[in-house]
Order: C-alpha cells, then structure tokens, then sequence
C-alpha cells in the first residue's frame, strides 16, 4: 500500500515511522509512505498558506490554491480517495481501517488553522474522518493513529494475524482481559478457566468477559447493527 500524506509539519510523522509496526510494515515493504509539505505548492511570494475567514470570524483558514495544486499533482498518475481529518468528519472505527485497508493506494490531507477552504473539500476530499469529539492543532495526530490502524492490519505485517481478529473494535465487543507470566503476581492469579487446557472454557470465559466489559463501558456497542 502507498500513503501520501500533506501536511504543514511533515517532520511530524519522522520518528512515528521510525517504530513499532509502523516501522515494521515499512520495512517489509508492505507499506510505502510519501510525506509532501503542501506549504512548497503556494505561489505567494513568502510561501503564505493561511489568510482570515470570510464573514469576520475568529481564527485563520488555510488557503485553497496550494492545497489544491499539491493534490493535483498528486492525482495526475491515477485517482486515490483523499481522506482528511477534521473534527467535522465521521468518526474512526475498525469499520472503517478495514475498508482502506484493502486500497492500493490512499491520500491524506492534515489541515491546520481552523479549516481549510471549504471548496477544496467540495472539489478534492472523498472522505472525512475524526479520531474523537475534541479539537487538536492539525490532522498530523489524526493521520498517524490511521496510519497505524492500516499498518496492522496489512499483510505479513504481523507476526501472528490472527491477533488482530481478536482485539477490540474488531467485531462489535471491546476485547478481553490478558495475562501472560507468572501465574501469581502481587496476589493476584490468572483466572483458572485460562490455565484448565479446554479451548472451549477458554473461549466461552473470553466471550463473556468480552460481553461483560462491553455492556459496562461501552453498551453503545451492543446496540450499533453490523
């Protein structure tokens, strides 16, 4: 998979694909990504990429023709979806990593300021995507949580796959409880039902400890339909 990402702060993203699975993904060549300062594409003489909203409100919106160029340029080999990440977009969820996982190629748009031009989104965006119901500086944060999300989910990234089929989000229940060694530490044992070598108590306690941590956190998840 190939990820372009533009953003103002393209060394954001140095250290995030220097680790973990990330880094793994991008090692394996199972991930390629491409980071381009759209703030080159601006032909004002200082390289300016903000100016003040229309109607007198507060803040600074990020101007239309250097994003608009840089994607431009960005398309011309073949059409993307272009996801940016805004607080306004639908949110987040396994539902939606899975989707793009299974893409060749994806395009993401970091904004900064308090948007960007509105008609860039009506002319370039596909998709709009919030990581949660707060407000962050840019889509820099936003981007790489997606990234990452993607990254595990691609193949040969992992080292056992199935590991993912079972985490949360995966299917409508937040995840189970984990143990690993020793047996006993600090008073506290791994549950028996995990030790007594029957698959099937295995699953059945991991099912309901699934179902009871769900209904006590997260009971929305219960009700959506998939």
């Amino acid at each position: 998979m190939q990820i372009e990402v533009f953003s103002l702060f393209p060394d954001a993203f140095k250290s995030f694909l220097e680790v973990s699975i990330v880094a793994r993904a991008l090692e394996k060549h199972a991930l390629q990504v491409k980071l381009t300062d759209y703030r080159q594409s601006s032909t004002s003489k200082h390289k300016k990429v903000d100016d003040y909203p229309y109607g007198g409100f507060a803040g600074m919106v990020a101007t239309p023709q250097p994003l608009y160029d840089a994607l431009i340029q960005s398309l011309k080999p073949g059409s993307a979806p272009v996801i940016y990440f805004t607080p306004q977009g639908r949110q987040l969820s396994q539902k939606i990593l899975c989707h793009y996982a299974e893409y060749d190629r994806l395009i993401l748009l970091c904004g900064h300021y308090k948007e960007i031009d509105q008609r860039i989104r009506n002319l370039a965006v596909s998709d709009e995507i919030s990581i949660g119901d707060y407000v962050l500086s840019g889509g820099e944060l936003a981007a790489q949580a997606f990234i990452d999300g993607i990254a595990r989910l691609l193949p040969n990234v992992l080292s056992d796959p199935a590991s993912a089929h079972s985490d949360s989000f995966y299917h409508p229940k937040l995840g189970f409880p984990c143990y690993t060694r020793p047996e006993s530490f600090m008073q506290g044992k791994v549950p028996e039902a995990l030790t007594c070598g029957s698959h099937a108590k295995i699953q059945a306690w991991a099912d309901e400890q699934s179902e009871i941590l769900t209904r006590v956190r997260r009971p929305d998840l219960l009700q959506t339909k998939h």
